[in-house]
């Protein structure tokens, strides 16, 4: 048995039943935490959305001006560099922010909780198994669904501001740049949170509990980038020989057309202009030039809202899965007798 030690104003000696003012006490630092990684990643994104667009966007137009077509430099090499940096470190943060949301869903929120025996506690005090989970669930999904959104919104201004002004910009279909322009990343963090409640009712454990969450998001990031380019129906584009691939997106499938109009393997010989000896090798595979199966950047917000989509159907059902195992565990613990808080 365990000793909770409970301070004098909390819900569980007072009598009333817990709510949201009880999951702020329990998560106080943890909601000061949140409240400063959101605002230090906003200030680094307003700062790229303004000046560091502006200066950069100013050096890369001098570069091309004087260095590529006068021959004298006269431009700012720092701007360009500073620009490349805090992109880089904020779309990886914003990147990791799901992971994050998931090692504290499945440590501090509901690992530990089980662990320490304060959820069972919490159930003799006039608050129910289902509500319970039902408030630690909901406040920080609307605390996270704000944060991570505000940020995401951020990124998307930040990154238009720069579009074709910035010669080494991210292209929309970079593999961060495609998640932290979009509301799969905020998919992906309450993903981990509701990780992180399955994960307490299977687990109860304060270390297992985080690492089921971290796997959950990890696998689901990783087959939302297998599967969304097939979400969409994607556009294919037919060039000669001689002139190469054409045709620039997120990519589905590439290769050789027969003149059958079979799609085959490209062998990586390359266009016949700049390679002439490659003519025999497409003649012995009957090919009559290269095919492209790629998505413009029109398609990025069809893709974007259904991989969405599937991304918060996959939230759902573990949350779901949670309140009915929570359900049947705490039925059938009250059918053989009062619970033991260990």
């Amino acid at each position: 048995m365990t000793a909770l030690a409970l301070s004098p104003d909390s819900p569980m000696t007072t009598g009333h039943a817990p709510g949201a003012g009880w999951l702020y006490r329990l998560h106080r630092p943890a909601l000061y935490v949140w409240i400063g990684l959101v605002a230090l990643l906003a200030a680094g994104l307003v700062w790229l959305w303004g000046p560091l667009t502006d200066s950069s966007a100013a050096a890369w137009r001098e570069y091309n001006e004087f260095c590529l077509k006068r021959g004298s430099c006269h431009y700012d090499p720092d701007a360009i560099v500073r620009y490349k940096d805090v992109y880089g470190y904020t779309t990886a943060a914003l990147t990791a922010l799901p992971f994050v949301v998931a090692a504290w869903a499945g440590a501090a929120l509901f690992g530990r909780e089980w662990e320490h025996g304060t959820a069972q506690l919490a159930w003799t005090q006039s608050l129910s198994p289902v509500r319970w989970l039902a408030i630690k669930l909901i406040v920080p999904t609307a605390l996270v669904t704000a944060g991570t959104g505000l940020l995401v919104v951020l990124h998307r201004l930040m990154w238009s501001a720069g579009d074709g002004r910035i010669d080494t910009a991210k292209s929309w279909y970079d593999s961060f740049t495609l998640h932290t322009n979009g509301p799969t990343t905020v998919a992906f963090a309450l993903t981990g949170l509701a990780a992180g409640a399955l994960g307490g009712v299977l687990l109860r454990r304060t270390l297992p509990t985080l690492m089921f969450a971290l796997a959950c998001v990890t696998v689901v990031r990783l087959l939302a980038d297998q599967v969304m380019p097939h979400l969409w129906p994607a556009v294919t584009r037919v060039s000669g020989l001689a002139d190469g691939y054409r045709g620039s997106g997120l990519g589905v499938d590439s290769g050789l057309v027969t003149a059958t109009a079979a799609h085959v393997a490209d062998p990586g010989c390359g266009p016949t202009l700049a390679s002439p000896g490659c003519e025999r090798v497409y003649a012995d595979l009957d090919a009559t030039g290269f095919y492209t199966t790629y998505h413009p950047e029109s398609h990025y917000w069809p893709l974007q809202l259904t991989a969405t989509a599937l991304v918060l159907a996959v939230a759902a059902a573990l949350a779901v899965t949670a309140f009915v195992l929570l359900r049947r565990a705490t039925a059938t613990t009250a059918s053989g007798g009062a619970e033991t808080v260990v």
